[in-house]
């Protein structure tokens, strides 16, 4: 260990040390350390995302919609695959976004049988708005390292995404 001070995941593999020394415990060092940095900063985005009406759930949906560019539209499918969401997790999404007159589902021109998801205008601002809520507390939770640290991090972490994913292909 780093000199660093010691932190929940240090006590649990000080635990399993004392119980069974022959593990390496050096995999759920990381992974501990990840679930429970992904575990707080998604509480942290919600309330981020809070005070602009949606969940973070729900500005998933929208950020989609407006990297998509002009005119900010997609498919159900489209937005489902990008999201990794079931179709059913996608209609409730969508159903609840529409009420708020974020978006609108409308037929698409080319194929009578699909739809089409369009950000409206007003969600175009609050998707606007959200994001740099969203920015800021992400910006201040990485405050704790400086831009090397940072820059390093999100390498490894792009490497260990990389080893991860292919390990499932």
């Amino acid at each position: 260990m780093s000199a660093q001070r010691k932190d929940a995941v240090d006590a649990i593999i000080d635990q399993w040390a004392a119980v069974r020394p022959d593990l390496d415990t050096r995999a759920m060092e990381v992974f501990g350390r990840i679930f429970r940095l992904s575990r707080a900063m998604g509480d942290r985005m919600e309330k981020a995302y809070a005070p602009h009406g949606i969940s973070r759930g729900e500005f998933d949906v929208l950020a989609a919609l407006r990297r998509a560019g002009e005119p900010h539209t997609l498919s159900p499918r489209q937005l489902s695959a990008t999201l990794m969401l079931t179709t059913g997790g996608m209609t409730g999404r969508l159903d609840k976004l529409e009420r708020a007159a974020l978006l609108r589902r409308s037929p698409d021109p080319h194929d009578r049988r699909a739809l089409q998801v369009t950000l409206t205008e007003k969600g175009l601002t609050v998707v606007d708005e959200a994001v740099s809520a969203g920015l800021a507390t992400e910006t201040e939770a990485l405050s704790a390292l400086n831009e090397e640290q940072a820059d390093q991090l999100a390498d490894l972490l792009r490497v260990l995404l990389d080893g991860t994913q292919g390990a499932e292909r």
